[in-house]
């Protein structure tokens, strides 16, 4: 009996505040969204960091015969075997350096038309006005600390020859500050829905408090305990959680498939987040979303049930 009365209060409460149910509802399922999307793409960071932090680091580029000569180093044209000699022995005693391999300009090119020749009309034209002298002779180093590069860079970009070093991280920089706007802005706009979630639910249970403050105030008046008198408001919080969170879900699952394997999933630049990134991420925001919603009910019926 007193169960049947508890959820009738939950359908009753339901009805008489629908369109501030669907507020609530709307509310947590962007917020857990946005933070989803946070979590999953502060997991892509660490993915990729992880996957190109043994990977090559550093390319020094030889000069060759149409290189620029605005550093100094390429006024004699291509780079000479005394000029790579000196490069090697930079590499093989620079204490930074854990590996190198050193690829020649046939294997350059061979590498850029393999880029280009299956392309279109544009493609093409761009194959045709580049030959194997073009391309510059070159050393991909490993490092033993991805982070400590500056040394070996610093001492190997000023050597006669060396038409540029490039740091690995000047062609992932640009992906990783994408990502990390995207996270930082799903993360900032979800704290301000934090704050609006937990709004609409206090306003909720006092719209609810007030609808129902002659049938409290009976309960209070025959000893009904105070969970008894707050589980209708309860359950009704806990509806709008499970609500938002399977929406998010949904988003997050949706996400996860159309972004992430179908127009990501060719894409080998970096290892991409799996499935299992994805089921932890709504692992996480169903326990953010009914942490949301069930605490500050619990503490604001305190105030809002004392009559």
């Amino acid at each position: 009996m007193q169960l049947t009365y508890v959820f009738s209060e939950l359908g009753n409460g339901l009805k008489r505040n629908i369109s501030m149910t669907v507020a609530v509802v709307t509310t947590i399922f962007v917020m857990l969204t946005l933070v989803g999307l946070g979590i999953l793409l502060t997991q892509q960071v660490h993915k990729a960091e992880d996957y190109w932090g043994d990977r090559l680091q550093i390319t020094v580029f030889m000069c060759t015969p149409v290189s620029s000569t605005e550093n100094g180093n390429c006024i004699d044209g291509k780079a000479t075997a005394d000029q790579k000699s000196d490069v090697e022995k930079v590499l093989d005693t620079n204490p930074e350096v854990k590996d190198y391999h050193y690829e020649t300009s046939q294997e350059a090119y061979d590498k850029f038309k393999s880029t280009y020749e299956h392309g279109d009309s544009t493609s093409s034209a761009v194959l045709e006005t580049v030959d194997v002298d073009d391309m510059p002779e070159s050393y991909w180093v490993t490092l033993k600390d991805p982070k400590r590069f500056q040394g070996v860079k610093s001492e190997v970009e000023g050597l006669k020859g060396v038409g540029e070093v490039r740091d690995l991280r000047q062609v992932l920089d640009p992906l990783y500050k994408i990502i990390n706007s995207l996270r930082w802005g799903a993360i900032g706009v979800a704290l301000v829905l934090v704050i609006a979630a937990i709004l609409q639910v206090g306003t909720t249970i006092r719209l609810s408090a007030l609808s129902r403050r002659r049938e409290i105030g009976i309960m209070r008046l025959v000893g009904a305990s105070n969970l008894y008198i707050q589980l209708p408001f309860l359950l009704e919080a806990v509806f709008a959680a499970l609500a938002g969170i399977a929406l998010a879900s949904l988003a997050i699952v949706a996400f996860m498939g159309v972004v992430i394997y179908q127009l990501l999933g060719d894409s080998h630049l970096v290892p991409w987040i799996t499935w299992i990134n994805g089921v932890q991420t709504i692992g996480w925001i169903a326990l953010l979303g009914m942490v949301l919603t069930v605490v500050p009910t619990l503490v604001l019926t305190r105030k809002y049930l004392d009559v």
